[in-house]
């Protein structure tokens, strides 16, 4: 019976030449136009209909790849990219990858590759430690903050005593559970809601400040209200680093109600939670030992490539009883205190925490500390470049590595510097909205990024 790879010895010249390309595509990323030109369908058009019945070797392969497929892709991990939150695909991160391809396991229980939970288990302690996070949390990796996000919220939701696991929510009298954000928030957090069960009128979105932090006697508003209607307020969800602006809501004064009220505390920090490993900027978690759940993404801002994010909770247990679920085939006699798979709806899971300890293990917390005030210093820099212009305002204050500026003349004049910044090549911006004012926003955060990248911005002005 034939072998699916019989040698290894077109493997090995393929590998060879892929970590030469991929040596030479992060030298020279920045030749590159930051956002892919193609229109819709025109990457499709160049593929046949069926795929091929007798393989093609992977010089063939290659070729396609340069020739169709990078064309069509935008540079995440060019040093401007500055729309949504950047992300870096680091060298050290990218053989941690394909060492985890290459081993290919799932780490669903300890038994079935005791690495993958232990380096997890012994990454997450570590990185905890880094952040300046409290001691005696749970962490568990995952792939992005909204599925992170969801687990919290089901957490909270099955702490409320209802016996949700169990009887469910529906064919039952149930008063209407509450969640409470921002109006800043990011959508994950409405989006998990809405896969609960909570609908749309069980999302309360806080009005938020001048500063675009949430409005502390709103939100008592919002509850007192609620309960008086006969509604069970479940969680508030705080955001330390808003998408828009990197605002950070007022955790200290949101914990005191969630503490009084007895609701689950969440606490979204998943782009700006990574800065904290830079002790001047721990002032962003003060109050954030009251938290019953906290995200942090390593793949937005600790250099990680995509996906990884991290879940710390202090109430562990109260997340396994709202996830495990152990079949006869994955009873073990082993000891382990954690199988991963009891505190998430994932059953496989990928070794992501290789990445992670290689990337810090290589180039170790100082280097990273480095980087992470250099981008806090470039959006300083830009904000005051910014604000010495008579035809540019800046709609937020600047907060960790995020400037958010529109021209004084309106929409349409912003939305033509936009357009044109984009168009170039040279960078690659995206836009919000605040208080009906479209603007432009920079968000700082690739480990090659330099101050010369920082400046085309002011170019186009």
């Amino acid at each position: 019976m034939p072998k699916l790879d019989p040698i290894s010895d077109d493997f090995r010249a393929a590998g060879h030449k892929l970590i030469d390309w991929i040596a030479d595509y992060l030298d020279r990323v920045d030749d590159y136009d930051v956002l892919s030109r193609v229109k819709p369908g025109e990457i499709a058009a160049q593929f046949p209909a069926k795929p091929s019945e007798n393989g093609r070797p992977y010089d063939d392969l290659i070729a396609d790849f340069e020739s169709k497929l990078v064309p069509g892709v935008t540079h995440w991990n060019h040093p401007a990219f500055f729309a949504y939150f950047s992300i870096t695909g680091s060298q050290a991160g990218i053989l941690a990858e394909l060492l985890t391809a290459a081993i290919n396991a799932n780490g669903m229980l300890w038994k079935t590759s005791p690495s993958l939970t232990e380096l997890e288990t012994v990454t997450l302690e570590w990185m905890r430690q880094s952040l300046g996070l409290p001691d005696g949390l749970f962490g568990i990796i995952n792939d992005t903050a909204s599925i992170n996000s969801f687990l919290a919220l089901a957490a909270a939701r099955e702490n409320l005593g209802l016996d949700i696991r169990g009887k469910g929510m529906a064919g039952r009298d149930l008063p209407p559970l509450k969640i409470y954000c921002s109006d800043q928030a990011h959508s994950s957090i409405s989006k998990g809601a809405l896969a609960l069960g909570f609908g749309s009128s069980g999302i309360e979105l806080i009005p938020s400040d001048d500063a675009f932090r949430m409005r502390i006697d709103a939100l008592e508003g919002a509850i007192r209200r609620d309960r008086a209607a006969g509604a069970l307020p479940c969680a508030i969800s705080a955001t330390l680093g808003t998408t828009s602006t990197a605002s950070v809501d007022p955790l200290p004064q949101i914990a005191g109600i969630a503490r009084r009220e007895k609701m689950w505390l969440h606490v979204d920090a998943a782009y700006a939670g990574s800065a904290t490993i830079e002790p001047t900027l721990r002032w962003l978690w003060t109050g954030i030992e009251a938290a019953d759940s906290i995200v942090v993404n390593p793949h937005k801002w600790l250099f990680t490539p995509i996906d990884c994010s991290v879940l710390y909770t202090r109430k562990p247990d109260v997340l396994r009883q709202t996830f495990s679920l152990i079949p006869e085939y994955l009873k073990t006699t082993d000891t382990a205190e954690v199988n991963y798979m009891d505190y998430g709806l994932q059953l496989g899971r990928r070794f992501r925490a290789l990445k992670l300890w290689m990337v810090m293990e290589h180039y170790g917390m100082e280097r990273l500390r480095a980087v992470i005030r250099d981008h806090v210093g470039f959006a300083e820099r830009l904000a005051a470049e910014l604000q010495k212009r008579d035809d540019i305002e800046l709609l937020a204050p600047q907060m960790f590595s995020v400037v958010v500026f529109r021209k004084r003349s309106g929409d349409e004049a912003t939305q033509r510097l936009l357009d044109r910044m984009n168009a170039s090549g040279r960078l690659f911006v995206s836009h919000t909205r605040l208080k009906n004012k479209l603007g432009i926003r920079v968000a700082i955060g690739n480990g090659a990024t330099r101050w010369e990248h920082v400046a085309r911005v002011l170019e186009f002005l």
